[in-house]
């Protein structure tokens, strides 16, 4: 569990407000970010250019920009004319790119230092999704600076990453590596070095996890056991994926890059598959009847149906006593799927691990007659007025057990 702290991905960061002249270089030409003096905390006082990779996040996946590589300049625009310290003027330069190309005044500017020469640039878009999981992450609670604040990763910042900090860091294009090392043995005398079903290792990370109270507390069991099986999951992957690594690819570029990106979907599905494998044990263990992945109209197949669906299909079954939960590890605008499944249920449910949704998105989920429901323990990552409108798992549980 070496790689549990923010401090093994970032040695510090620094954040700000775009302005005007910052985010159109059409109108101001300057290439530079404001309000830099701060950022010697970081950097120093002598000249740098610094390898940088650029992110811009919104809501819409379409618009997204990741991964341009790029490079920032630190320097003293006054150094050659200097008579003292109190002369300099430090500047911040960066090039142009598809990234500050599509940066907007108000947007939410962090500089995330993973090295001394190695910075992550992200955008984030003002009010979106992206920009409430930058700032919850990195625990910035004033997002209206003109000028950059500047934080080392120590102390209260250096926080323990959970499974959901750990998603919202791979949207950042940095790979977090959970693993439970002590556990490769008995992974191994299991199921040998290949991956099993989803539904055979989900129901392995339950038995090995420990005591979970999944009827008194089942958000927390259900946190409680994504967490362990995407350690165990990464711990078997490692060793397989090294195996491979290690027999070679030879020449066969197309055949790695296959590989590899095999490998990241293989996360992706296990993620999903894993998520509604768990909540289908809670709501067994729970007593809670219910059909998954049953075909309703139009060949859709909602990810659960309660009371089931025999009782769905049945015209007779009053709709009011009817209850569907669509399933989704992040939603971004992706959620407006779930709209579209099991039609005779006009309020719909949906189930995400994804913390800090934007007051948009969460308000256009309502006027679409969508609940939210997400763990106990991500309520805090919402503002005030959003949290009275999110349902527990606990809450969706005792809904649709009174529904019975």
């Amino acid at each position: 569990m070496g790689n549990d702290k923010l401090s093994s991905y970032f040695k510090g960061f620094a954040w700000k407000r775009l302005s005007v002249v910052e985010a159109d270089i059409n109108r101001s030409h300057q290439h530079e970010f404001n309000g830099v003096t701060g950022l010697k905390k970081l950097f120093g006082t002598r000249k740098k250019k610094l390898k940088s990779q650029f992110l811009y996040l919104g809501d819409n996946e379409e618009y997204t920009v990741k991964n341009i590589a790029g490079n920032l300049t630190w320097y003293d625009a006054r150094a050659r004319n200097s008579t003292g310290a109190n002369r300099s003027e430090y500047r911040m330069y960066f090039e142009e790119n598809r990234v500050t190309g599509a940066s907007k005044a108000g947007d939410l500017l962090l500089i995330g230092q993973r090295d001394r020469q190695a910075m992550l640039i992200i955008v984030a878009k003002a009010g979106s999704t992206s920009e409430r999981q930058i700032a919850w992450l990195f625990g910035i609670e004033n997002e209206d600076g003109k000028k950059f604040d500047v934080e080392q990763i120590s102390g209260k910042k250096n926080v323990r990453l959970d499974y959901i900090s750990r998603l919202i860091l791979e949207e950042l294009g940095i790979e977090a590596q959970p693993k439970a090392d002590n556990f490769l043995d008995i992974i191994l005398n299991k199921f040998g070095a290949k991956f099993p079903a989803t539904n055979i290792f989900s129901q392995f990370a339950r038995d090995t996890a420990g005591d979970i109270d999944c009827k008194g507390n089942p958000d927390a069991a259900l946190i409680g056991w994504m967490d362990h099986e995407e350690r165990l999951f990464r711990t078997l992957e490692h060793h397989i994926v090294a195996g491979d690594m290690k027999k070679g690819f030879g020449e066969d570029v197309d055949g790695t890059m296959k590989y590899f990106l095999q490998v990241q979907n293989r996360r992706k599905a296990r993620a999903g598959k894993a998520l509604e494998n768990h909540l289908e044990h809670l709501f067994k263990q729970n007593d809670i009847q219910f059909a998954r992945n049953r075909v309703t109209e139009n060949n859709s197949k909602p990810d659960f149906i309660f009371p089931g669906i025999t009782e769905y299909k049945d015209s007779g079954f009053p709709a009011l006593r009817l209850s569907m939960l669509g399933v989704k590890t992040t939603c971004k605008d992706r959620w407006r799927q779930v709209l579209a499944e099991a039609e005779r249920i006009r309020e719909k449910h949906l189930f995400t691990l994804e913390p800090a949704i934007s007051r948009n998105q969460t308000d256009e989920m309502k006027a679409n007659r969508l609940q939210l429901v997400i763990p106990f323990s991500l309520f805090r990552t919402y503002t005030a007025p959003q949290q009275k409108q999110l349902m527990s798992l606990n809450q969706f549980i005792e809904l649709v057990r009174g529904r019975q």
